[in-house]
C-alpha cells in the first residue's frame, strides 16, 4: 500500500512540473507576441484603427449574409412578399398552424378609419388594439355606454387619442384647442392636418381636424387615465405647518363616517383645487381603475397624507413638491361618483381622520 501511495506521489508530481512547465513557456511565448504587437502599434499612432474597424465590420456583415437564409428558413410556407403585398396598409398578416390572425400595424395612420365590430369585441379591448384611449373611441362614435355596440356594427378609429373636430365659419386653431383643452402646436405638429394657408395656418370650414390628446368639454371620460399637466411649478424645499387650510370652497354633500373617510364638497366643474398644506406629491393620476379616479396624494412629512380625488384635471406631476395653497388639480367627477365634487381625505399613520375637526 505505501509503494503504491508513493508511486501516485511521484506520477502527480511529474504531471504537475510537466504542466507547469509547459503552461509557463507558453504563456511567455504569448507575452512576447503581445509586446510585439503592443510595440508596432504604438509606433504606428493608430495607423490600423481603420483597417480593425473595416474589418470587424465586415465580419458583421458576412455574418448577417451567412444567417439570413436560416432565419428565414425559420417560417415555412410564407411569402413576405405576398403578404406586404396584399396586406391592407393597418393590417399585418400572423400565420401560425395555417390560421391567420388579423393584428394593427405599428405604421402610423393618416385618417380615420372604419373598424367593423367582431363578437366579444369591446369598447376598451378595441381602443387598446388600435392604441388610443376608450373616451377617442367613445366620442368619435356617440356611444352612451361602454356596452353600446354590437357585433357588425361600424365604429370610427382615429389615428391617435384626441378627437376629430369639424371645423366651422370664424374657428381658428387657438380657439379649437381651447374648446378641447389641448395643444394648438400638436394640432400643427400631426403630419396629417392639412391648412389653407401653411404660413397662417388658416383653416377651411368643413375640413376635419384631428386634436391630438383632445377632450370633450364638460363630460366626465371614461378612460382610467390621467389627465396630467404640470402647471403648478416645483416649490423647492418645503415644509408642513400641520395646519389644513380648505382645498376648495363648497357645498358639503357627505360627511366623515365609518364607511366614508372623508369629507365631499361639491361647486361647479373645473374649480381649482388647492394644496392643504405643503408637502411632496406621491400620487398624481389614476394608477389603477378604482373610484378614486383622477387623484393627488401629498406627503406632509410629519406623518399627515391628504388625498383630493375625483379631479377632472392634475396640476402636479408626482415626486414635485407644494405650498400650502398651490394650485394641485381642478374638480370633476372621474371614478365612481355621481357628480362634480372633491372627495377630500386626512391621514396620519394610515388612520383616517375627520377634515372637518382639523379646516381652518
Amino acid at each position: 500500500m505505501k509503494i503504491l501511495l508513493r508511486d501516485l506521489k511521484m506520477f502527480f508530481r511529474a504531471w504537475y512540473r510537466y504542466l507547469f512547465v509547459r503552461g509557463y513557456r507558453g504563456f511567455r511565448q504569448f507575452e512576447r507576441v503581445k509586446d510585439a504587437v503592443a510595440k508596432i502599434l504604438y509606433r504606428q499612432r493608430g495607423r490600423f484603427a481603420r483597417p480593425f474597424v473595416h474589418t470587424a465590420m465586415g465580419g458583421m456583415i458576412a455574418m448577417a449574409v451567412t444567417l439570413a437564409p436560416v432565419l428565414a428558413s425559420s417560417f415555412p410556407g410564407i411569402d413576405n412578399s405576398q403578404v406586404v403585398d396584399q396586406a391592407p396598409a393597418n393590417q399585418v398578416f400572423d400565420v401560425q398552424d395555417n390560421a391567420t390572425a388579423t393584428q394593427v400595424s405599428d405604421k402610423v395612420r393618416d385618417k380615420v378609419l372604419q373598424y367593423t365590430v367582431l363578437p366579444g369585441d369591446t369598447v376598451s379591448g378595441i381602443a387598446d388594439k388600435f392604441g388610443i384611449s376608450i373616451d377617442t373611441v367613445r366620442w368619435a362614435n356617440n356611444l352612451t355606454s361602454t356596452g353600446d355596440i354590437k357585433p357588425g356594427q361600424q365604429l370610427d378609429i382615429l389615428p391617435v387619442t384626441g378627437i376629430v373636430h369639424k371645423v366651422t365659419r370664424g374657428e381658428t386653431i387657438y380657439s379649437i384647442a381651447k374648446t378641447y383643452d389641448a395643444n394648438p402646436q400638436a394640432i400643427v405638429d400631426f403630419p396629417f392636418n392639412t391648412f389653407a394657408d401653411n404660413e397662417t395656418f388658416a383653416l377651411s370650414v368643413g375640413q376635419d381636424l384631428i386634436v391630438p390628446d383632445g377632450k370633450m368639454p364638460n363630460v366626465i371620460p371614461w378612460s382610467p387615465t390621467a389627465y396630467v399637466q404640470q402647471v403648478t411649478p416645483n416649490a423647492g424645499t418645503v415644509s408642513a405647518t400641520g395646519q389644513f387650510v380648505w382645498p376648495i370652497s363648497g357645498i358639503i354633500t357627505q360627511r366623515f363616517s365609518w364607511y366614508h373617510p372623508a369629507v365631499d364638497i361639491a361647486t361647479a366643474f373645473g374649480t381649482p383645487v388647492i394644496a392643504a398644506d405643503s408637502g411632496r406629491v406621491i400620487v398624481a393620476g389614476w394608477p389603477d381603475n378604482s373610484g378614486y379616479g383622477n387623484r393627488v396624494m401629498i406627503d406632509h412629512g410629519n406623518g399627515f397624507v391628504t388625498l383630493y380625488a375625483h379631479l377632472s384635471k392634475i396640476l402636479v406631476t408626482v415626486g414635485q413638491t407644494v405650498n400650502r395653497g398651490d394650485r394641485i388639480g381642478l374638480e370633476g367627477s372621474t371614478g365612481r361618483s355621481t357628480g362634480p365634487h372633491l372627495h377630500f381625505e386626512i391621514r396620519k399613520g394610515g388612520v383616517h381622520l375627520d377634515p372637518l375637526t382639523m379646516l381652518r
